[in-house]
């Protein structure tokens, strides 16, 4: 257990507080109020092997919904306390930071049941937020497509209903702050009637979704492209390398979750082969199973994938511990047999040192997506572990008056000689499986030589 002491906050920049009091601003739907918060860190068993790194997350996560942190607590137990988590002395000291500080808001990196959400909040007289609620705050926030909407509301929906007991108005759409953001029509929660026919009716939205996405994705296999996704951990730039390939102009922020509606756009490979590059949401560690249940709409695009790009950030501390938690989300997708590219990012951000050390292979790239360092070299790497619509080297005459087909060569082959004669063209290139099927018919055979 630690209790550490930092300046933090604009409101207490003079002041030295306690680990314990955090400001949280947030917006909710038409007006804003302000949320003070206690965040607070409950480390239980060999989960988390450094609470501070556990904890920066949490403050991570805090920022992004809108929060200025104060102050914060760790607690380390052997066992949570099945009433209320934490421990009585804990949950004393947290009261005083809150009414030292006027907070009325408590983020706790750990998720409650529904009756240790209730303990702590009557203990503390103050509103108690735990890791998977205010996740969902931030894809409340950032969630644009309808889709996407759908999706936030189905996960808020699936995690208040066993929360019903004792809300009010703050679980309403019409509630403010952190954690209060609801998801539908006023007094929701007060009806489990009605939650479940609003259940019932989101999953057929997002079955119709799953279906409009599966006629898109049917009409794109016509047409043999490829998809490459990008996977990997919130924040490790995956939006920033999708906007710098495809130049799409997806929102790329330093806040946690800024992506949550599903991209998909062309790359030109050098080999001319073109691929659908999708961007998805990043995980999470502890990714709240409601979440990838929800959002497994979007996650389909994973799914489907020929080629991962897993991209890391290259210069975390947490780089290891991140993968793995990504890693453990693709074994839940089902994907983990999926071909992967491990796509180390903001290599601009490391030491001179550490970077004379990094040496380039075939499924482990070192780029800069902001710096634009390494992107040759990553597309290289896709062209060359793509298995769909493999390349295959091919020698040809074509007559020059096939115009149509010899545009379709220049397009989308890598044409390596090239040669004009009668009326024709012969040439030795490196073409797709489904273009070399068409020049079949063009080609030239090896001559037999007399004995």
């Amino acid at each position: 257990m630690g209790v550490q002491f930092r300046r933090l906050s604009r409101v207490d920049r003079d002041l030295e507080v306690p680990r314990g009091a955090a400001q949280a601003r947030a917006a909710a739907f038409s007006r804003a109020e302000d949320d003070r918060a206690v965040v607070d860190d409950f480390v239980h068993g060999p989960l988390v092997p450094n609470p501070e790194e556990s904890l920066g997350e949490l403050r991570e996560l805090a920022l992004s919904a809108g929060a200025e942190i104060a102050g914060e607590f760790i607690q380390r137990r052997d066992r949570p306390d099945p009433a209320t988590l934490i421990g009585k002395g804990k949950l004393l000291e947290i009261k005083g930071a809150l009414a030292s500080s006027g907070a009325d808001l408590v983020l706790v990196d750990h998720e409650l049941s529904p009756s240790q959400q209730r303990n702590m909040e009557s203990e503390l007289h103050a509103r108690v937020i735990d890791r998977t609620q205010l996740i969902l705050d931030i894809f409340a926030r950032h969630a644009r497509s309808r889709e996407g909407q759908l999706q936030v509301e189905l996960a808020q929906l699936e995690y208040l209903l066993p929360r019903l007991t004792g809300r009010g108005v703050e679980m309403s759409q019409l509630g403010g702050g952190i954690g209060a953001r609801g998801p539908g029509e006023t007094k929701l929660e007060t009806d489990r009637r009605k939650i479940f026919r609003r259940i019932r009716h989101i999953k057929g939205q997002v079955e119709e979704v799953r279906r409009v996405r599966a006629q898109q994705r049917r009409r794109r296999e016509s047409v043999p492209l490829p998809t490459v996704a990008l996977v990997g951990y919130t924040n490790a730039g995956k939006s920033t390398l999708f906007n710098t390939l495809t130049r799409a102009g997806v929102m790329a922020s330093s806040k946690m979750f800024a992506t949550l509606d599903p991209t998909i756009r062309s790359v030109t490979l050098p080999s001319k082969r073109k691929v659908l590059l999708s961007d998805t949401v990043g995980f999470i560690r502890n990714l709240p199973t409601t979440l990838v249940t929800a959002f497994r709409a979007t996650l389909e695009e994973v799914q489907k994938a020929a080629l991962l790009l897993h991209v890391s950030d290259l210069t975390s501390p947490l780089a290891h511990e991140q993968q793995k938690q990504v890693e453990k989300v693709l074994k839940e997708l089902e994907v983990k047999a999926t071909p992967q590219i491990r796509v180390m990012n903001k290599l601009d951000l490391a030491t001179d040192e550490l970077r004379r050390s990094l040496v380039n292979s075939a499924t482990t790239v070192y780029i800069s997506a902001m710096q634009r360092l390494g992107l040759e070299e990553l597309l290289q790497a896709i062209d060359a572990r793509l298995e769909i619509d493999a390349l295959r080297p091919l020698r040809i005459r074509v007559p020059q008056s096939e115009g149509k087909l010899l545009a379709q060569i220049e397009a989308r082959a890598h044409i390596l000689k090239r040669s004009y004669r009668d009326s024709a063209v012969q040439m030795e290139v490196h073409a797709p499986e489904s273009l070399a099927r068409t020049l079949d018919a063009y080609a030239v055979k090896p001559k037999t030589r007399r004995i």
